[in-house]
């Protein structure tokens, strides 16, 4: 009785390991040393008190006058506790809308995400980087590395993709680590099986294509299918200036038959190259819901009444806002049903098909790959800090000898007025 028992409690525990992503995220995804603040925190420090710096630029500001990107940066950093991430944000709204705006420092942005991890601020972080244009917070890549993990271990794996869309939209996919962490919040995310809005299957779509792009590996490349599917999904409900508006994306139509092309490349390619059997399953639906909804479109135009009437404006506005070569895209659609279902066949028969599902792919890239990556990573971290260091030095010496230039012009101007008042 007690061995049958054990032997339940033993099954439970690897069913629950297996299925559950937090877990799995958690074992492969980036390594205490990566995310290792020591190195962060042992740099030389410029201590101040915040209140005398928030004085300081609130009387700079008062007087139209512009704050210094090092007074900002000094702020950042003396953070130390969750309601001065709150001052924090304020101040660098203020800076981004000052003549200073360009100068804010690239340690001063790091700084600002590390603060709000270290002191549970991290929807902060995700804020002023979705609104960067007001906050001016661009990360590098290994800050957005950071941020993507913090997510990705919490199993939050939305908000982890909406890091995801910022890295997409600065195309800072250069790194292999940023690649893998990017694409594992993708997987994830896209296994959930969320009901997407179309500006949401829009941005997941890109991100999956512009990361897709830098590798052609079976993950690179079922990447690319996915991201073509879902933009061609897009481009085929809305047009194709809803897809590429913002994005940096290929202005040229065709998404479809660019997801196509993916299949065909496969299929005629010698290597070992395959593409996830569910993200051929996805694209299937995509052309099926598609055609679907082509079809209910057809069936409507019959339909009479206020409603149908309603129903019919609507759809000829619709058309009405897209051109020549839209409608031309749209009426391709049969086409594409019939080119997939064939190169899907030669897939299938050249046994280019992986019935590994794509997170899955991921997850084994991640585990293959990751830990190599991140070496290059934190080599190339320190000596940024260590550039940033320098830097700082720089900033405060070059203040140091403007305020004392200041003192010393402001000391002759007295002794000049004090010798005219003689005279």
């Amino acid at each position: 009785m007690a061995a049958s028992i054990w032997k339940r409690c033993v099954t439970a525990a690897v069913k629950v390991k297996r299925l559950s992503p937090s877990l799995t995220a958690r074992r492969w995804m980036l390594s205490a040393a990566y995310t290792d603040t020591n190195a962060w925190e042992s740099r030389e420090k410029d201590p101040h008190n915040l209140a005398v710096l928030a004085t300081t630029m609130d009387r700079t500001y008062n007087r139209n006058l512009p704050v210094s990107s090092l007074t900002v940066s000094r702020f950042v950093d003396n953070i130390s506790s969750r309601e001065e991430v709150d001052q924090a944000e304020y101040y660098l709204y203020k800076f981004r809308h000052s003549p200073n705006c360009w100068y804010l420092r690239d340690w001063t942005i790091h700084s600002w995400v590390r603060q709000c991890l270290k002191y549970g601020a991290r929807e902060k972080a995700l804020h002023t980087l979705k609104n960067k244009v007001q906050y001016g917070i661009f990360p590098d890549d290994f800050t957005f590395n950071l941020l993507i993990d913090s997510y990705i271990k919490d199993g939050d794996f939305k908000s982890a993709c909406s890091v995801v869309e910022e890295v997409m939209l600065q195309e800072a996919f250069d790194l292999p680590s940023t690649r893998i962490l990017s694409l594992h919040a993708l997987a994830s995310y896209r296994a959930t099986r969320p009901q997407l809005t179309v500006p949401e299957e829009r941005a997941l779509g890109a991100s999956l294509l512009v990361c897709g792009l830098r590798q052609d590996d079976t993950v690179g490349l079922g990447a690319q299918l996915l991201g073509n599917a879902l933009l061609g999904k897009v481009e085929m409900l809305e047009g194709i200036h809803a897809v590429f508006k913002g994005m940096p994306l290929f202005w040229g139509r065709g998404y479809l038959d660019r997801a196509l092309a993916v299949m065909e490349g496969v299929a005629s390619a010698s290597g070992d190259v395959k593409l996830p059997k569910d993200a051929l399953d996805d694209m299937n639906d995509v052309l099926q819901e598609l055609s679907s909804s082509s079809d209910s479109d057809s069936s409507g135009a019959e339909s009479t009444g206020e409603e149908g009437e309603e129903e019919e404006e609507e759809k000829k506005k619709k058309e009405d806002s897209f051109d020549e070569d839209n409608l031309a895209e749209q009426a391709k659609l049969p086409q594409y049903v019939s080119r997939f279902k064939e190169l899907r066949s030669q897939l299938e028969s050249g046994g280019k098909v992986d019935p590994a599902s794509f997170q899955a792919s991921v997850a084994a890239l991640a585990r293959q790959d990751l830990a190599a990556a991140e070496q290059p990573d934190l080599d190339q971290y320190l000596i940024r800090v260590q550039a940033w260091q320098a830097e700082n030095r720089q900033l405060i010496q070059r203040e140091k000898e403007t305020r004392e230039k200041a003192e010393q012009e402001k000391e002759e101007r007295k002794e000049r007025l004090a010798a005219a008042q003689q005279e």
